[in-house]
């Protein structure tokens, strides 16, 4: 019932255009990033006082007083890593989040199905198997199952394979004697016939028979996730493989006033040759900018697509290689003629190296050069303890999401054996030496949840509180250092850090406020609390009332 009342809230606060009010927080703890205060005072869209409440209403005389009633306040969460438009689908299709078995998976398509007749091809999001009973992937027979006669397509969460039914494989033109596009995959059976599974490049095969979604959904897609988001508590959010054409509804919704978090694109390498030629750009407001371009250089750890310096340890090969590196080198040069900004996706210890390597060749004996551009590897997760250091020594950002090493430590051990566990997921170790961590989600592959963000960053536990002989609970941070991984590092990462990411005088009132104190908390609180009111620029873009 909570979520569905916040959700219209934010919807018809969004919608509300509403300007920023003067606004005075008390009642609960109140975060700067800097201090821990009694009140925070706010006028025409900015802090206007942090400190002693008497004080603060002399600063915003007649301000709306809101009485936090033991919730706390924070400097603007802001996701690292994201995909808009992936939320917004997410919320408007199969969203196979949470299954726990092929059986359910199959129940539940089965189910979709009889809600949702028709002849269309059938898609759906967000399954991992990776804790599975039946301790496998998903077929086209477990498919064919619950819907034999129509195409149906099911993406895994991390987004980097799919299964498909016989319909859709059939209707794509898979066979036994198709071959794999460089940098994919094509899973068999037994019988030397598509399992129906399909990894990193290999999904093209099967999605160009899918039709686009209409231009109306995919606006819908746009403000849904934007709704979700302010819902959660996050104030911005870092919009990853962005296409022209979400920039220009988000743009639109900013400009009505119904943008509730401000969003920075990273382009597709497809749509990003404006922002390669021009560099960044941001609209007046502050609401929407478009950074530079996102690419990829391997695949994911749960397919096996990251590509690592040695062979996995429970299966044979070293992962994928999914852009060329003349395409990479390419891109990276036109980036620093024109200072947009470069983010690249590399999972394993040998997708990191390369990344780092081509950076570094990029700018040449111009290290300040390399520094001074913030260009980033989004997930960082497995590196090589020679790497690990070369993210501060050049200034590259590592972009990584606490809740994938939660999940992911499942199963990493099985892929990686013990010795490159010790470089996976290493967030404590790249923040000693003076590594700029942004820390981010990667929804629609977790679910986009700052709460959950920060207790995996600072628990290093599962959601039940379990973990692993084998996670490596020192890699854990302080709840200090988690606050700024999802606060003023990605502010950094955006080159924000004098805007975002602290609540200080005369700064944007971008705040996040939670239904328990993160920095005492039990972390049992931590994992079921939630949002509890959401400003940005002074405006309340979601509020709903603490539970009692």
């Amino acid at each position: 019932m909570r979520a569905t009342i916040g959700l219209a809230l934010a919807a018809l606060l969004a919608a509300s255009g509403a300007d920023a009010q003067d606004l005075l927080l008390r009642g609960g703890p109140i975060y700067t990033g800097e201090a821990k205060v009694e009140a925070l005072a706010v006028k025409g869209g900015k802090v206007a006082f942090a400190g002693a409440l008497d004080q603060a209403r002399k600063a915003a005389p007649g301000a709306r007083e809101i009485d936090l009633k033991g919730a706390a306040a924070y400097p603007g969460f802001i996701d690292a890593h994201a995909h808009l438009s992936g939320v917004g689908f997410r919320e408007m299709t199969l969203n196979l989040e949470g299954v726990a078995s092929v059986e359910e998976l199959v129940a539940r398509l089965k189910a979709w199905n009889g809600a949702h007749p028709g002849q269309d091809v059938l898609s759906g999001r967000g399954w991992i198997e990776t804790h599975w009973p039946e301790k496998r992937f998903p077929t086209r027979a477990d498919l064919d199952r619950a819907v034999p006669d129509r195409p149906v397509v099911l993406t895994r969460a991390d987004g980097h394979a799919l299964v498909a039914n016989s319909a859709m494989l059939a209707l794509a033109g898979v066979t036994a004697a198709t071959a794999a596009p460089e940098g994919g995959q094509i899973l068999k059976g037994p019988d030397g016939a598509p399992s129906g599974m399909l990894v990193d490049n290999a999904m093209a095969l099967v999605r160009a028979k899918v039709p686009p979604p209409t231009a109306a959904a995919r606006a819908e897609a746009v403000r849904r996730g934007a709704e979700v988001y302010a819902a959660r508590g996050w104030t911005g959010l870092h919009n990853m493989g962005a296409s022209r054409e979400e920039v220009a509804t988000e743009e639109a919704l900013a400009r009505q006033g119904r943008l509730p978090i401000r969003i920075e694109n990273y382009m597709s390498l497809a749509e990003g040759g404006e922002v390669l030629a021009t560099g960044p750009s941001r609209d007046a407001a502050g609401m929407v900018g478009v950074r530079g371009v996102k690419m990829y250089m391997d695949g994911a750890l749960g397919s096996r697509g990251a590509a690592l310096l040695a062979p996995y340890a429970d299966a044979e090969g070293t992962g994928l290689i999914v852009t060329p590196p003349q395409t990479i080198a390419q891109a990276l040069a036109r980036a620093r003629a024109s200072g947009a900004q470069i983010a690249i996706h590399a999972i394993g210890d040998r997708g990191d190296r390369l990344v780092l390597d081509a950076y570094q060749q990029a700018f040449g004996a111009d290290a300040s050069a390399l520094k001074a551009a913030r260009w980033r590897v989004e997930h960082a997760q497995i590196l090589s303890p020679d790497d690990l250091p070369r993210f501060a020594q050049l200034g590259v950002i590592a972009s990584m999401q606490p809740s994938h090493a939660i999940g992911d430590l499942y199963f990493a051990p099985a892929r990686l054996g013990p010795e490159r566990l010790k470089g996976a997921y290493a967030w404590e170790s790249l923040l000693k030496t003076g590594a700029a961590v942004a820390g981010g989600s990667d929804a629609p592959v977790e679910k986009g949840d700052p709460l959950v963000e920060f207790y995996a960053a600072a628990y290093r536990h599962d959601l039940l509180g379990k973990s692993g002989a084998d996670w490596h609970p020192e890699e854990a941070v302080s709840r200090g250092e988690a606050l700024a991984m999802l606060t003023s590092g990605p502010a950094f990462a955006v080159s924000r850090e004098e805007e975002l990411g602290k609540l200080a005088v005369g700064r944007p009132a971008d705040i996040s406020v939670f239904s328990v104190d993160l920095m005492t908390a039990p972390f049992e609180q931590i994992a079921r609390a939630h949002a509890v009111m959401t400003i940005v620029a002074g405006k309340v873009v979601y509020e709903v009332s603490p539970r009692k």
